[in-house]
C-alpha cells in the first residue's frame, strides 16, 4: 500500500488560513493511519507550534527550519518524511475532502509517473479587477479537465502547478541531492519578499530526468485562497518580474537559449506600448525585462565565482522571454 506525507511549508501565515488548510486535511477521508503529516515552520516571527495544534494527528509534528526560503524548507521535509508520495501542501492550500485518497490511487494506478497535480480553484477575498484575469496563469489557477500526462518538457498542459503537488520518493530524493550541490538550482523558490519560483518545474524535470512522467489529474482539486493584496498591481509586477529571473535561471539550467534584446529595442517597444496600449502594459512589459536582466546577471555571477559550468543539461530548444 501506497503510504502518503503531507508537508506544510509556512512562513508568517495568516492564522484563519493555515487553520482552514489544517481543517480540510483533519476532513480527508483517507484515514489518518496511511498519512503523515509535518508542518515546517520556516523561520516564523512567532513559532507556529505554539500557535496550532496538530494532536488530532498521531503522526503529525513541527518542524522548525531557520533557512528561509520554500527551497530550504521542502529540503527539510523530503529529508524528515518517510512516505512513498510526497504531497506538498501550502498553507493557503485548501484540499477537497477526498483528496489524499485520490493521490493513493494514482499512485497505484500510473507508476509511471512521478509527480502529479490537479485543479487549482481560487478563493478571493475580493472580486479581481478584470484586467488581472490575464495573470490567473502566474497564481497557480488550472482547471484540470482531463487526465494528461507526459515526459515531453513542452507539453505544458500537462505539467501540475506547486499548489498540492505530488512527487514519488524517488523524485524527491533525486531533487534534494541535485540541489544541495547545484547553487543554480538553490536560487530557484520563493526566500521572503522574493518573488523567484520554478522550484515546482525543477522537480517536474527531475521526474523526467529519472525516466517518469508527469501528468494532472481532475479527480484532484482544491482550493487556492487569495488575499485582495495578492492582485494589486504592484504585487503582479514583482510577481511578473520574478517569474521572469525565474525562466532565465531555469532554461540555462535546462540547456534553452534565451533570446538577447538589445537596449534600444526594448526602448523602442516601451514607447509603442505606452502609445498603443497604456502605461499598465508598458510597466509589465518592463517587469519582464528586469526579470531576464537579474536572471542573466545571476548566472554570469555563478559562473565567475565557480570553475564549473553552470548548465550541465543542455539542449537546443529556445525560449522566448
Amino acid at each position: 500500500m501506497v503510504s502518503i506525507s503531507v508537508v506544510i511549508c509556512t512562513h508568517n501565515s495568516r492564522a484563519h488560513y493555515l487553520e482552514r488548510v489544517l481543517a480540510a486535511l483533519r476532513s480527508q477521508t483517507l484515514p489518518f493511519e496511511a498519512w503523515e503529516l509535518l508542518v515546517i515552520d520556516n523561520a516564523s516571527a512567532e513559532p507556529v507550534a505554539k500557535r496550532f495544534d496538530l494532536s488530532w494527528h498521531s503522526a503529525a509534528r513541527h518542524v522548525r527550519e531557520d533557512e528561509l526560503g520554500l527551497t530550504p524548507a521542502r529540503l527539510r521535509g523530503i529529508a524528515e518524511t518517510n512516505g512513498d508520495v510526497i504531497v506538498f501542501v501550502d498553507d493557503d492550500n485548501v484540499l477537497d475532502a477526498n483528496y489524499l485518497a485520490g493521490v493513493r490511487d494514482i499512485a497505484a494506478q500510473y507508476s509511471h509517473l512521478g509527480v502529479w497535480g490537479g485543479s487549482v480553484r481560487p478563493e478571493f477575498e475580493s472580486p479581481p479587477e478584470p484586467w488581472t484575469q490575464a495573470f490567473f496563469g502566474l497564481l497557480a489557477i488550472r482547471d484540470a479537465d482531463q487526465v494528461r500526462w507526459s515526459n515531453t518538457l513542452d507539453d505544458w498542459r500537462a505539467q501540475p502547478v506547486g499548489a498540492g503537488l505530488c512527487v514519488r520518493r524517488p523524485v524527491a530524493t533525486y531533487y534534494a541531492q541535485r540541489v544541495r550541490t547545484d547553487p543554480l538550482r538553490q536560487l530557484l523558490g520563493r526566500r521572503g519578499g522574493s518573488m523567484t519560483s520554478g522550484e515546482d518545474v525543477d522537480l517536474i524535470y527531475g521526474a523526467r530526468d529519472i525516466g517518469l512522467g508527469f501528468g494532472t489529474f481532475p479527480q484532484l482539486s482544491l482550493i487556492h485562497l487569495m488575499p485582495e493584496d495578492r492582485l494589486s498591481k504592484e504585487k503582479l509586477l514583482k510577481l511578473v518580474e520574478g517569474i521572469s529571473t525565474s525562466n532565465v535561471l531555469l532554461s540555462n539550467r535546462y540547456g534553452r537559449s534565451i533570446e538577447e534584446t538589445v537596449l534600444w529595442k526594448t526602448v523602442l517597444r516601451s514607447i509603442v506600448l505606452l502609445v498603443t496600449k497604456g502605461l499598465r502594459e508598458t510597466q509589465f512589459y518592463l517587469a519582464r525585462k528586469r526579470g531576464t536582466k537579474r536572471g542573466k546577471e545571476l548566472i554570469a555571477s555563478l559562473q565567475r565565482s565557480s570553475t564549473a559550468p553552470v548548465s550541465s543539461d543542455r539542449r537546443t530548444s529556445s525560449v522566448e522571454i
